[in-house]
């Protein structure tokens, strides 16, 4: 059986759903379980035809200018991106499982583009929300799981979230194999 592979993933979009709205820039960067990083995958996409911005939104992006430029230059066609996106995917040394925070959100519009445009489901239905499993450790509630109340430790002092999909896929990826190494240790 092949070893999983972590697949930090953000995406930035123009609205709260895949299809009405689009998903702007999204960005990878895969991990194995010993916080070992085998590459990164980032694009900017053309919006979809017909879809729309949603108003509150695109008022936060206003408070986000340098993350908004970045993720509107270089766009491709969606369908370009995800073959690409697809490949590397199909190339990483391990079976894909993907990671995200708040995993429901961004697994849901990475997963309805790669339908749409390839066809594949190469997650199938894997996704880890990093949220969840500091839950498990902290013995927290949900809501109580929150970065704020994480221990100082589970973070890299140089990783900033800047709203860049590939700087937030590495930060979050190095924040989840650090609780995940936490919770491996606990076993022992």
């Amino acid at each position: 059986m092949k070893e999983e592979i972590y697949i930090s993933t953000d995406i930035e979009a123009d609205g709260p759903i895949p299809g009405p709205y689009s998903m702007l820039s999204f960005a990878s960067a895969a991990f194995t379980a010993d916080k070992r990083m085998h590459g990164t995958f980032e694009a900017n996409l053309e919006t979809l035809p017909g879809a729309t911005e949603h108003p509150d939104t695109m008022t936060w992006w206003q408070s986000q200018p340098v993350a908004w430029q970045a993720c509107r230059s270089n766009l491709q066609p969606p369908d370009v991106a995800m073959q690409k996106y697809l490949n590397w995917l199909q190339a990483l040394p391990g079976k894909p499982v993907f990671v995200g925070y708040p995993a429901a959100y961004d697994f849901m519009f990475v997963y309805w583009y790669l339908i749409n445009f390839t066809g594949k489901r190469p997650f199938s239905h894997a996704a880890l929300d990093i949220k969840t499993l500091a839950m498990a450790l902290l013995k927290s509630s949900y809501r109580g799981s929150s970065k704020r109340n994480m221990p100082k430790h589970w973070f890299d002092k140089n990783l900033k979230h800047t709203h860049k999909a590939l700087d937030d896929a590495i930060e979050q990826g190095i924040l989840f194999c650090n609780i995940w190494q936490e919770i491996r240790a606990k076993k022992k």
